[in-house]
């Protein structure tokens, strides 16, 4: 019989204190050969799961990251430490004698290793049957919300690694966010192929972040409030914007004020980024003033504030990004500065409309070639450049009419073309629905009137009734607890408590709106995720009187 590891042990091996909450059942699962979905937020120790999974393993991890700036940290912090493991990485970024050494520690080295690649390097055929032949102990998916069509940050090239994962035989897969609510999660499992997952949620509540949201008349009293609070607080910290133009502006209005700032979105070049990067974690810079392109990969412990003068695309996004502040421990404190107008800015940016030209030209090359093909030939053959291409096929994957595999893209069987565009056209109505709900569940962030703690954790599943005393709602209770509660408080709603028992994460059927999961139950009313519709709030005695979920 084979003796368990000192998980302990190991942890101090790799230099680690102590282990977290939720770590070492998360580790155990990966040992005893389960798949492992980790939710966990940002600086809770999703890393060093892996890591010492690793080493009680004694053999390869893959660990796919989506960004270089990420891999390279990670690599960073194994090497740095000095211990028994091992880390590479092989990316675009690096000089090819610099992945060809990662290589050969991938497939020449010895005991615990991990090899770091990007999602789209894993569609090159040559990169898996490389991996195939030296056998891989365990298959790590980082940010494991971009597999999710409902997550906050998307990617496409995500939706290839379950079919990868099943190439390399299946080892314990272990999928890792730091956000991800029930709908998510449950993308998360289905695309990555887990099987009967251990689900480990654990961490979100972070009682030293103070959170707060002010409400705002008029842009322009919302934009010098934005400048007089950043240009005061304790640095260094973050300013999240929503446009690029955004990230220059509020820059160069801190700079006025005698602050080190500096402006980061994806328009940047690669060279530029990383030096915003390195300059933030040196201390030159103070304060980064982003769009949500700056985020993944964070890796600063003393952040004492981040401030978001737009509202984020959803609730989601919102906490993976205030989660950067007091990674520490210490206070720190996170702002939203509101205008219920912006919401139709994000509204705008949620809404499009598909490419019915370019479908139809994908399809009919498709038809025309009757066999697999690459993305390359597709775009050639159709003339939809690579970047559109990737939508538009995710559109037609989705419904049904395009298959991704090994050997390529090629039309389903029975798909003809007018069929195809339209189940296109439909998927991408579902999706604007989903996005669109998304954001009216931001709307409900900013404008509860209960503690915005407890509204957080219950939206990821961590079901509390407690007020947090460490939110803005709270703090006003506190200061007059004569007042009559505020409309909407649990004071205030046990009245109108409707009857049925509900869940978090129970599977519902509505009578028109379909199937869907339950976000959060309130005394009045439960939030759902209902799966061609995104969230909707319903009211618990009206589901009653009217009979609409079974």
């Amino acid at each position: 019989m084979t003796t368990a590891p000192d998980l302990t042990l190991l942890a101090q091996r790799l230099g680690y204190d102590s282990l977290r909450e939720g770590q070492e059942p998360a580790v155990q699962a990966v040992l005893e050969g389960r798949d492992l979905l980790v939710v966990m937020p940002t600086g809770h120790g999703k890393s060093a799961i892996h890591q010492l999974a690793t080493l009680a393993l004694d053999g390869l991890t893959v660990v796919v990251t989506p960004l270089i700036a990420l891999q390279w940290d990670q690599v960073r912090h194994v090497e740095d430490g000095d211990g028994p493991l091992r880390a590479a990485a092989v990316n675009s970024a690096q000089s090819a004698a610099e992945n060809d050494a990662a290589w050969e520690l991938a497939e020449h080295g010895t005991g615990a290793r991990i090899l770091h690649l990007a999602p789209e390097q894993l569609a090159n055929d040559e990169t898996v049957d490389r991996l195939r032949a030296v056998g891989v102990v365990q298959f790590v998916v980082d940010e494991a919300h971009c597999v999710s069509a409902w997550g906050h940050d998307f990617r496409p090239d995500y939706l290839r690694l379950g079919e990868i994962a099943d190439r390399l035989g299946h080892p314990p897969v272990v999928a890792l966010t730091a956000t991800g609510s029930a709908p998510v999660r449950e993308d998360i499992v289905e695309k990555l192929h887990l099987t009967d997952p251990r689900v480990q949620v654990s961490g979100f509540d972070r009682p030293n972040l103070h959170l707060r949201v002010v409400r705002h008349e008029s842009a322009d009293d919302k934009r010098r409030a934005v400048i007089e609070q950043v240009a005061a607080l304790e640095v260094p910290g973050l300013l999240y914007v929503a446009t690029r133009r955004a990230t220059e502006e509020y820059a160069e209005a801190l700079r006025e004020r005698g602050r080190r700032a500096a402006a980061f979105h994806g328009g940047l070049r690669a060279s530029a980024k990383e030096e915003v990067y390195a300059a933030f974690h040196s201390g030159e810079h103070e304060i980064v003033v982003a769009t949500s392109a700056f985020g993944m990969g964070i890796d600063k412990a003393d952040i004492r504030f981040v401030v978001h003068a737009d509202v984020a695309d959803s609730v989601d996004s919102h906490y993976q990004e205030i989660g950067r502040a007091g990674r520490d421990g210490d206070a720190a404190e996170t702002t939203l500065h509101y205008r219920p107008e912006d919401l139709g800015l994000r509204s705008f940016f949620a809404s499009s409309s598909p490419d019915e030209k370019r479908l139809r030209a994908i399809v009919s090359a498709l038809a025309a070639a009757d066999r697999p093909m690459s993305r390359a030939a597709l775009s050639k053959a159709s003339g939809v450049p690579a970047r559109s291409l990737t939508q538009q096929v995710n559109l037609l994957a989705e419904a049904g009419a395009v298959v991704d595999r090994r050997a390529g893209l090629r039309l389903a069987r029975g798909t003809d073309l007018k069929q195809a565009v339209a189940g296109a056209v439909e998927a991408h109505e579902r999706r604007t629905r989903i996005e669109h709900s998304r954001i009216d569940m931001m709307r409900g962030y900013a404008e509860t009137l209960e503690c915005r703690r407890r509204f957080l954790l219950n939206y990821f599943g961590d079901v509390t009734d407690a007020e947090c005393g460490r939110c803005d709602l709270c703090e006003a209770r506190a200061a007059a607890p004569d007042a009559r509660p505020a409309r909407g408080t649990v004071t205030d709603l046990e009245a109108a408590e409707g009857p049925g028992d509900f869940a978090v994460e129970q599977r519902i059927h509505h009578e028109s709106l379909g199937e869907g999961t339950v976000v959060s139950v309130d005394p009045d009313r439960i939030t759902v995720f209902f799966d061609g519709e995104g969230y909707t709030v319903l009211s618990r005695s009206v589901i009653a009187e009217q009979h609409l979920i079974a």
